[in-house]
């Protein structure tokens, strides 16, 4: 005599002093031996009952890579970081110990550069942090190279490499008919991969392939395969997205009116810089501005968006989105050809100043117009002068070459210290250069001088260790000593800064090791670990 499974189940979820099955006698303790006898026995019925599945398709071998493997001592290093992602330490102290966390990204960027593959058996270790961390993701999959793309097919929980078009990855199918084949019936993950490795290769091949499908796709498709438009952009995308201007979808709209914005020869930046020139112009005393008094169809049209946000009026909101999508070139035609710094200087009428200047540094940003950025930005301000600028001097210091931008950073806290500097940091070129790091050790000793806690400046700290320059390791540890605390500062906090310094050593020190080995590089015995070997 036997008994259902699921009897069994319920016997063992309610007890076999409640729900006691028919084939088990005894007293308590026999039941339950029994009731134990009954699902051994029904475990192998079960098992014996079961048809075997169908085989399926093997897949197709992964690709070869055949870029150079890691030397042993990187590859081992990968390993113990993608080992230990958590990093050390939480909340406000830390610790001494270099953050792990912290370092993979940049061994990462490296391995990329110096052109080596990821080993075969720790790609999966490699996309799984991929998929936990999104910044790491452009070098992670990268690094993981074809055979993470072929990897990610098999396994949905890596589909976001299918997602991307970054270096590394297979290239678009040779024959034509297979890329169409690919663009008609592949998942949207494979269509978006696709499109963006043909536009890398052959922009006019991809533009081609989105037309032919472009009145059938999703709103939300149609925006992810546009915005795929912004490599390679030209002039021979403007007559599809001037089509794209008039879509359903606002922000398909706006993201075409964006991408004819960059153009500045195109239809709609001269019909911007109309409206614009309608607006500003030069008077005897200096600039006097127009804004409009309503948003029209055709301003609508060519992604100017009505309604401000909070607290914006209207006509400065107008104003603002004529004059930063017009061309930049526009302006010194308009104001008796001066240049950049000449018409930045000129006094602007009736409180328009800040909206004007605010317009240029955006349009300075869209356009890489350095001329544009560099007057717009000045040179950095006095000691006794704001350190606010209008605009958002980083995104304006990132279209800079990477040696003015660091040395106008270096300047900038040499003056005016770090807590208005975070920003600017984090768009400098890494590593550091000299100067630069030198301002920032120094800005940091002379916080610590003042008595201020550490991690007020921890997001500084954080940038430090991962672009400073490792041989700056020496001058930082001469800080990592205790020093004497001001007797107005606050209490302990020497211990803190103590330690903060001791940690950005070490975290030098090991970045200097993670490059020497991934060079080939013997590093010498009793070269700093990772903090937990």
């Amino acid at each position: 005599m036997s008994i259902g499974w699921d009897d069994l189940v319920g016997s063992a979820l309610l007890g076999t002093e409640r729900r006691r099955p028919a084939i088990v006698a005894g007293d308590a303790d026999e039941a339950a031996a029994g009731l134990l006898d009954a699902a051994a026995a029904g475990v192998v019925r079960r098992r014996a009952g079961v048809r075997p599945g169908v085989a399926r398709e093997r897949p197709e071998l992964a690709p070869p890579d055949t870029r150079q493997p890691l030397p042993e001592a990187a590859r081992q290093r990968l390993d113990r970081l993608l080992t230990d992602r958590t990093g050390g330490g939480s909340g406000n102290r830390r610790g001494s110990a270099p953050n792990l966390a912290e370092l993979l990204p940049q061994w990462l960027a490296e391995a990329n550069l110096l052109g080596y593959g990821a080993p075969p058996a720790l790609l999966p270790a490699l996309l799984d942090a991929a998929r936990a961390r999104t910044d790491l993701r452009t070098d992670a999959v990268a690094l993981a190279g074809p055979r993470g793309l072929w990897l990610a097919g098999l396994n949905p929980d890596w589909k976001f490499v299918l997602r991307s078009g970054h270096r590394g990855l297979a290239a678009a199918p040779e024959d034509p008919d297979a890329a169409e084949r690919l663009w008609e019936e592949g998942l949207f993950a494979e269509r978006v991969a696709l499109l963006t490795r043909i536009r890398l290769a052959d922009p006019a091949r991809a533009l081609a392939l989105l037309v032919s499908t472009w009145s059938g796709e999703r709103a939300e498709d149609r925006l992810m395969f546009l915005d795929s438009l912004r490599v390679g952009l030209s002039g021979a995308d403007e007559p599809f997205l001037e089509q794209a201007l008039t879509d359903r979808s606002r922000n398909v709209r706006s993201t075409a009116a964006e991408l004819l914005a960059a153009l500045p020869e195109s239809a709609l930046a001269g019909r911007m810089a109309d409206r614009a020139r309608s607006c500003v112009s030069l008077g005897p005393d200096g600039i006097t501005v127009e804004a409009p008094y309503e948003c029209d169809a055709g301003m609508e049209r060519d992604g100017v968006a009505p309604k401000p946000p909070s607290g914006r009026g209207e006509r400065a909101w107008w104003l603002g989105q004529l004059v930063d999508a017009a061309p930049l070139a526009t302006w010194g035609a308009r104001f008796g050809d001066r240049d950049p710094e000449q018409i930045i200087a000129l006094p602007v009428l009736d409180d328009w100043q800040a909206d004007l200047h605010a317009a240029w540094c955006r349009a300075a940003v869209r356009q890489h117009d350095t001329g544009w950025a560099r007057a717009l930005l000045g040179p950095p301000p006095a000691p006794s002068s704001p350190v606010a600028a209008v605009g958002d001097p980083a995104k304006l210091l990132s279209i800079l070459p990477e040696d003015e931008r660091a040395t106008w950073v270096a300047e900038f806290i040499a003056t005016h210290g770090l807590s208005e500097a975070f920003q600017m940091l984090g768009v400098c070129a890494v590593p550091w250069s000299e100067p630069l790091g030198r301002a920032v050790v120094d800005a940091l000793d002379i916080a610590r001088d003042a008595g201020s806690y550490p991690w007020s400046f921890s997001g500084v700290m954080g940038l430090a260790e991962r672009c400073l320059d490792p041989a700056a390791a020496d001058q930082v540890g001469v800080l990592s000593a205790a020093a004497e605390e001001p007797p107005d500062g606050s209490p302990g906090a020497g211990a803190y800064w103590s330690e903060a310094f001791q940690r950005l050593t070490g975290t030098l020190r090991l970045r200097a090791v993670m490059l020497a080995e991934l060079r080939g590089e013997a590093t010498a015995p009793g070269a700093p670990g990772d903090g937990g070997e």
